[in-house]
């Protein structure tokens, strides 16, 4: 493993972690959104997104080890949308019932936390990577 190497990793961790927090906040901000899709000539919800991390392959180009972590995909929510009452709505159902996105925002902001610690962790390590690479300067001074 490369001097530079724990840097990448981390690095690509923090990529990953603030995509998730972008498909999070996506998620926040259409939790009313009832017109999300037009399929089949009618509009669905917003459907719930959420990111797929992986473990990033270890590859040798270049003198350079690539690895970490990736996301492999964004992906959608299958729970069901949720119903609300509200015959008022534009988008209300013969029996006044609207559709609503499966966007639940006590998952999301669990999710976010969790993205923003990971992101925390990682700029922690990359600081005590940083750290050490000066102290074996040091030593390599003296």
């Amino acid at each position: 493993m490369g001097m530079f190497d724990s840097f990448h990793i981390s690095a690509s961790a923090l990529t990953s972690q603030r995509l998730r927090m972008d498909t999070v906040s996506a998620n926040i901000a259409n939790a009313q959104t009832t017109r999300g899709r037009l399929v089949d000539g009618e509009w669905q919800p917003y459907t719930r997104k959420m990111t797929v991390l992986q473990e990033a392959p270890f590859r040798k180009q270049m003198d350079a080890v690539n690895g970490g972590v990736q996301v492999s995909q964004i992906i959608e929510d299958d729970a069901p949308y949720k119903l609300a009452y509200n015959p008022n709505h534009p988008d209300a159902d013969e029996r006044g019932y609207v559709q609503m996105p499966n966007v639940d925002l006590l998952k999301e902001m669990v999710d976010l936390m969790g993205a923003t610690r990971s992101y925390e962790a990682n700029i922690a390590a990359m600081n005590a990577s940083k750290a050490m690479l000066v102290k074996a300067m040091e030593i390599g001074k003296g």
